[in-house]
């Protein structure tokens, strides 16, 4: 066989592996969990609550009686944002400015900043607090690692931190369930460590892992003995009874 032919053939493998591996990707990044109807129900602005969406973001705000501390969400991994409308929304209900923020591919990792684009959209709200379930739980602890001074607190939703911010001074929620089967045990042991020694926890007796959110059972998570109502219920005031006021 000639030089070229080897070469032609060469190039012709490797653009067939090219196309494998693009074809792999896309579908892992193509395959995430889907709002279910409540989620979709939530969208609907009421006499209660305003919801617009700009941009890449989905904005829940009270029609009365708006308080100047507001809360950014940050999805977790592969789940559609929206799935996390009924907890963002119960925050709007109590007077609290909730801003989901879109990720692209529904992967926190390729929008850790989004936040910005919320206190540019949103600047009459003079205080934010950081929240994120799972993977964006941890993306939404390196936001305030890196802008300790633009963000007033972090709630972690079944997620633990991955940049230390054991210095900060803000109050950290973190709340998990008593069944989740998804959170890595040992990460979640060892991020305690990485926040602030004023931290708070709650365990969710009954929850798991998706009733954060509303997106169906997540694959290899264990069973909750609560509704994913109960587990937000739970969540809302545990998040109230630290910000409250402040």
């Amino acid at each position: 066989m000639k030089q070229g032919q080897i070469l032609m053939r060469i190039i012709k493998i490797l653009g067939m592996v090219v196309v494998a591996f693009v074809i792999i990707i896309l579908t892992y990044l193509g395959d995430y969990y889907h709002a279910d109807q409540t989620a979709h129900d939530a969208l609907i602005a009421s006499e209660q609550v305003n919801v617009r969406e700009a941009q890449n973001l989905t904005i829940f705000t009270p029609t009365a009686g708006q308080d100047k501390m507001g809360f950014i969400f940050y999805p977790g991994g592969k789940v559609e944002d929206i799935a996390y409308a009924p907890l963002m929304r119960s925050l709007a209900e109590h007077g609290y400015s909730a801003v989901i923020v879109g990720m692209p591919f529904n992967l926190a990792v390729f929008n850790t900043n989004g936040a910005d684009k919320v206190m540019e959209t949103l600047p009459e709200i003079d205080q934010w607090i950081m929240v994120g379930h799972s993977l964006g739980g941890a993306m939404a602890s390196d936001y305030l690692a890196g802008h300790d001074d633009q963000v007033a607190g972090l709630v972690l939703l079944g997620a633990y931190p991955n940049k230390t911010i054991a210095q900060s001074s803000h109050p950290v929620l973190s709340l998990y369930g008593s069944k989740d089967q998804i959170i890595d045990q040992q990460g979640f042991a060892d991020g305690r460590n990485k926040l602030p020694v004023t931290a708070s926890y709650h365990e969710i007796t009954g929850g798991n892992h998706s009733g954060f959110g509303n997106y169906g059972e997540q694959a290899g998570d264990g069973i909750a003995s609560i509704s994913s109502v109960e587990q937000q219920a739970i969540t809302i005031t545990k998040i109230i009874e630290i910000w409250k006021g402040n």
